[in-house]
C-alpha cells in the first residue's frame, strides 16, 4: 500500500477538478480518481460552456460564492493565459406569474449589483432575435456570461498535476471506507489507497457511494444543442445575451454565438426524464430536438436553422434545487459535494477553496447551512 494521502478527490469533473488543484497548490499530498477520461461526456460537466449568473434568485446565500467564483475564474483565465470566463451578460426573461424577477433583483440589491428591469418591448428593442408576448419581462446583469467547462477542467487539472497531485483517470472506484479513528481507505479496480480524507464528487453517481441518497440526489437526463441561425448577426456577441427563459414549455438557456457556429440553446431546464447514469440513452433522440425547437420556433425563430448537434448531459437533482455540501454523518472525513441541481458549475472555482477547507478541517468563510444533509430527514432518521 503506498503512503497514506493527505486528500483523495473522487470524481474529476468540475468541482472535483478544482478541488485537486487547490489541494495541489496548497501543497497537499493529494490523488484524484476519475473512473473515465478527464473531461468526458458521460456526466454533468461537459458540453463547451455553462452559464454564470450573479443576479441568483435560486437564493442570496448562494451570491458571496459565485461573486468569489467569478473572481476566480478570471484570476485563473490570467494565470494560465487562457480564457475561462466570457462576459456577455445574462438576461433572465419569465412569463407572468413568477418571481424570479424579483428575486434576482433582491440578490442585486442586497450586494450592490447593477442591473436593468426591462419589459417585453424593450428586451426585443435591444436583442431583435427574441419574439416575446406583450406581458413578458426581464432582468439584465452586465456581468455574467459564461465559463468554458470543459477547457476549466482540463486546464485545473493539468495544473494539478504540475503542482505534484497525482491523477488516475480510467479507475473506478469501488468501495470508500471510513476508518475508526481517522482517514480512510479507498478501494478501486486498480489499488487501494488511504488518506486522511475524502471528497466524493462524483456527480450524478453519489448514490452508488451513498445508497441513503436515493430519492433524494435524483439524476434527469438533459438535452441541449447547437443550432445555426438563419440570421447569425441576431445572436453575435454584443447583440445577443446570455439568457435564461422561463416560459409554460419549460426552463430554457442558451448563449451567444461563440467560436461554435451554432446557437447553443438547453432545455427544458429540469425536464424530469429520471435516468441511471450507467444506462443514459446518450444518442439523441428525434424527441429531443423536437424540445428545443419547441423554444426556438415561438421565442427566437431566426434560430431555426439546422441542429448542427445535439447533445445530452445529467443534473442530479435534490428536491429543493439546493446543493448538498456537508461531511458525511458519522464519517466527517468524507466530504460531499454532489448533488449540485443543474445550476453547480460556475461555483467551480470556488468550490475547490471551500471543498479543501472542509476536508482539511477547515471552516470555509460561507453559509453553507442551506446545503446541509441533515435538511433531508431521512438521513437523520
Amino acid at each position: 500500500m503506498t503512503k497514506p494521502y493527505d486528500v483523495i478527490v473522487v470524481g474529476i469533473g468540475g468541482m472535483g477538478s478544482a478541488t485537486l488543484y487547490e489541494l495541489a497548490r496548497r501543497g497537499k499530498r493529494v490523488l484524484g480518481i476519475e473512473r473515465y477520461d478527464i473531461g468526458h461526456a458521460m456526466g454533468s460537466s461537459h458540453g463547451e460552456t455553462r452559464m454564470i449568473r450573479l443576479a441568483y434568485f435560486e437564493g442570496q446565500s448562494y451570491v458571496p460564492m459565485v461573486l468569489r467564483a467569478h473572481h476566480l475564474w478570471q484570476e485563473l483565465g490570467t494565470k494560465f493565459n487562457t480564457s475561462l470566463l466570457e462576459i456577455t451578460g445574462t438576461l433572465d426573461i419569465i412569463e407572468p406569474g413568477l418571481d424570479i424577477v424579483e428575486r434576482g433583483e433582491a440578490a442585486c440589491k442586497k450586494f450592490d449589483l447593477p442591473y436593468e428591469l426591462l419589459d417585453a418591448e424593450a428586451i426585443v428593442k435591444r436583442h431583435s432575435a427574441f419574439v416575446l408576448p406583450k406581458d413578458y419581462r426581464g432582468l439584465f446583469q452586465p456581468d455574467g456570461g459564461f465559463v468554458m467547462s470543459d477547457r476549466a477542467i482540463m486546464t485545473l487539472t493539468a495544473a494539478a498535476v504540475d503542482l505534484g497531485a497525482e491523477l488516475h483517470p480510467r479507475e473506478k472506484v469501488i468501495d470508500i471506507e471510513p476508518r475508526q479513528n481517522s482517514g480512510a481507505r479507498v478501494k478501486t479496480d486498480a489499488g487501494t489507497y488511504e488518506a486522511g480524507s475524502v471528497v466524493l464528487s462524483p456527480g450524478p453517481w453519489i448514490t452508488k457511494f451513498i445508497p441513503h441518497l436515493t430519492g433524494i440526489a435524483q439524476p434527469y437526463r438533459q438535452v441541449f444543442g447547437w443550432f445555426r441561425p438563419l440570421k447569425p448577426e441576431l445572436f453575435s456577441r454584443g447583440q445577443f445575451p446570455s439568457f435564461t427563459l422561463k416560459i409554460p414549455e419549460g426552463h430554457y438557456y442558451g448563449f451567444p454565438l461563440h467560436g461554435n457556429p451554432g446557437l447553443k440553446v438547453g432545455g427544458p431546464h429540469h425536464g424530469r426524464e429520471p435516468c441511471d447514469p450507467d444506462t443514459l440513452i446518450r444518442e439523441n433522440r428525434p424527441k429531443d430536438e423536437v424540445g428545443l425547437r419547441e423554444c426556438l420556433s415561438r421565442y427566437l425563430p431566426q434560430a431555426m436553422g439546422p441542429a448542427l448537434t445535439i447533445k445530452t448531459c445529467i443534473y442530479t437533482m435534490t428536491p429543493d434545487e439546493d446543493f448538498i455540501i456537508d461531511h458525511l454523518p458519522g464519517a466527517p472525513q468524507i466530504v460531499i459535494a454532489s448533488p449540485c441541481s443543474g445550476h453547480g458549475f460556475k461555483f467551480a472555482s470556488v468550490m475547490g477553496e471551500i471543498l479543501s477547507d472542509l476536508s482539511l478541517g477547515q471552516t470555509p468563510p460561507y453559509d453553507l447551512s442551506p446545503f446541509r444533509l441533515d435538511r433531508f430527514s431521512i438521513l437523520t432518521k
